[in-house]
């Protein structure tokens, strides 16, 4: 399994955590295909009334799409398949309420997770970028997730400087990307305390106010999720260029 479970019946809440620290918890195909089947389970699990999404050890929440998965493509500009489209919680038709806990690096695809989770709570350590456009790529799902939790300038900035530039915890809380920023390792347990406080109110208005949330968001989402596809495809660099840029990767960057 690429992800650890754990339900606490006495709180009603439970736990998520990606899990492959040694791959910085990037999703591969496993994962992906585990925590869709995650999601869906709990929509039917009443004994779980809100859920905590967190990456394992200290490095990273999760760095995005593993570059090593392979993702079959059928042969068509029309057809392009989104490998992480359908990876967060609200994607899969959960209304419980899903608190992010962030510490390490949370950058590219962890935004589908980040962008469905329906507040975030950060380790000061914990840094947020977007390195699509130093590789070649276009940031199109990505960006316009973030665009809808962050001020304009701010998600162009993290978007468009790449890898030269992470988003600190201190200045997501700023911008209003996070919510609380935690003692240094106390993400997790903030939480689960939050979690845990929501899980305590009777359930039908909890998942009612989640979709009204979403409900705000998702209009203008599935419009610009409609050209997603078409600026990928004209946008992107062939593969084989992608993977010259990332293996000539600059390593120094700033953080504001």
């Amino acid at each position: 399994m690429s992800l650890d479970v754990r339900a606490d019946k006495d709180t009603a809440v439970a736990v998520v955590t990606l899990d492959r620290p040694d791959r910085l918890n990037a999703i591969d195909l496993v994962m992906r295909d585990e925590l869709v089947a995650v999601w869906r389970e709990l929509r039917f699990d009443d004994t779980v009334r809100a859920v905590v999404l967190t990456g394992a050890g200290e490095r990273a929440f999760c760095t995005g799409l593993d570059r090593e998965a392979v993702v079959p493509q059928p042969d068509s500009p029309y057809m392009t398949d989104d490998p992480l489209l359908r990876v967060g919680p609200k994607s899969n038709d959960l209304w419980k309420p899903v608190v992010a806990a962030v510490r390490g690096m949370a950058c590219g695809g962890a935004f589908y997770l980040l962008g469905e989770a329906d507040f975030l709570v950060a380790d000061p350590a914990a840094t947020f970028f977007d390195p699509h456009t130093t590789y070649g790529m276009v940031s199109a799902y990505e960006s316009m997730l973030m665009a809808l939790r962050m001020p304009y300038g701010e998600a162009a900035r993290m978007t468009l400087m790449g890898s030269a530039e992470r988003l600190s915890a201190r200045r997501a809380h700023e911008i209003g990307l996070v919510s609380e920023v935690t003692e240094p390792g106390g993400a997790l347990a903030a939480a689960v305390d939050c979690a845990s406080v929501i899980a305590g109110y009777p359930a039908q208005g909890v998942q009612g106010t989640v979709r009204a949330l979403w409900a705000a968001r998702e209009a203008a989402l599935a419009q610009a999720f409609a050209q997603a596809p078409h600026l990928i495809a004209l946008g992107n660099l062939p593969d084989e260029r992608q993977t010259e840029l990332f293996r000539a990767r600059r390593r120094a960057f700033r953080t504001r």
